[in-house]
């Protein structure tokens, strides 16, 4: 098996075809149809373009099994703030999968970080508790979490 790479890509650029091909994979997954013929006709998908696709195109939430969670922040504005807190988080076991940060207005900033939980080492509420106490952290909220 040759090594693969995956892409995360917003639904509106995708060819349509790969739009109809996950409206087939749901309609087939939720029992909606009794064959992939069935299914393709309902979508007005050819067959050989569901079986060129099928396996190959993913909705997001079947490809992340990762235990997932988000925070947000809003730091002081000040050399290496990011770094330390990213430290913080990368102690704690958690593994970043994105980071959003606005741009600085009167010396705050706002970021937001994706994390996977899955090699997390220590509690959720321990993590919070250090990164409140950062001195550059204004406040810290869990924004959502799951899987």
């Amino acid at each position: 098996m040759k090594d693969e790479t995956f892409y995360l890509v917003r639904e509106d650029i995708l060819p349509e075809a790969m739009k109809k091909t996950l409206e087939v994979k749901k309609l087939i997954e939720r029992g909606k149809v009794d064959s992939v013929a069935e299914a393709v006709q309902r979508v007005d998908l050819s067959r050989s373009a569901f079986y060129k696709y099928r396996d190959a195109v993913f909705p997001f939430h079947t490809v992340v099994k990762e235990k997932l969670i988000t925070l947000f922040f809003h730091l002081e504005d000040r050399s290496g703030t990011l770094s330390q807190l990213l430290s913080v988080v990368a102690n704690a076991g958690c593994n970043v999968l994105t980071i959003h940060q606005t741009i600085p207005i009167q010396g705050r900033a706002n970021v937001t970080l994706s994390l996977n939980t899955n090699g997390m080492t220590e509690d959720i509420n321990r993590l919070m508790v250090k990164l409140r106490r950062m001195e550059f952290v204004d406040k810290v909220e869990i924004l959502g979490q799951g899987a």
